[in-house]
């Protein structure tokens, strides 16, 4: 699994080469914002260094901004994920990477919040990436996947579900057992959280 340490040291490691710095944005970064980003929320008793509604857009951001945006348990509480989305494509710098995780949507976890808006399954931005041609049209982004990781209770993980279910980040022909698992048995294996990593294309 790429953790956020190994994502960051990824996109550090590409910046370096190129003789660049590497900049950071936490988006919704609450009390515990990713060390060295700039950190980006609406609550004042935040860690934030901007303060600013993630549902307003444009952010105080200049296109092609940063190397890396992560968003910890954040996307499910935006009004708009489209335009959120395009928000973050906007100010992301081509072949940027965007770190999202956020609850499954079999998790009890997310629908206990009452601020969640979306709950979201494991092909929730297949509009992104262009797997899902039939609705291309709705947005401009392109990403290009990298990761996306299911996590499970003990139990679940004990048992080799969780193992299965992300075999299809090593091998692609696996993939079908996460769709098969997503579609029929998620509401008995329940997943926990969603992992996702994306490479921005522009």
């Amino acid at each position: 699994m790429l953790t956020r340490d190994t994502a960051e040291d990824g996109v550090a490691t590409g910046r370096a080469a190129a003789g660049g710095v590497v900049k950071i944005l936490d988006i919704g970064c609450g009390r515990h914002k990713t060390p060295g980003a700039v950190g980006i929320d609406s609550n004042p008793r935040s860690d934030a260094d901007v303060l600013h509604d993630l549902d307003s857009v444009p952010y105080p951001f200049p296109d092609d901004e940063f190397d890396l945006i992560v968003g910890n348990q954040v996307i499910e509480h935006v009004a708009d994920i489209l335009a959120v989305m395009a928000e973050l494509y906007r100010i992301a710098r081509p072949g940027a990477v965007i770190r999202l995780d956020t609850p499954h949507y079999s998790d009890v976890a997310s629908y206990t919040d009452p601020t969640h808006r979306h709950h979201l399954t494991t092909e929730s931005f297949s509009y992104f990436t262009g797997r899902r041609t039939d609705f291309d049209f709705y947005s401009e982004v392109r990403l290009r996947p990298l990761t996306v990781r299911v996590t499970m209770l003990k139990l679940w993980r004990a048992l080799g579900f969780e193992f299965l279910v992300n075999l299809g980040n090593r091998y692609p022909s696996a993939r079908f057992l996460r769709k098969f698992w997503e579609s029929y048995l998620c509401f008995v294996v329940r997943g926990k959280t969603i992992y996702f990593e994306f490479e921005v294309i522009k």
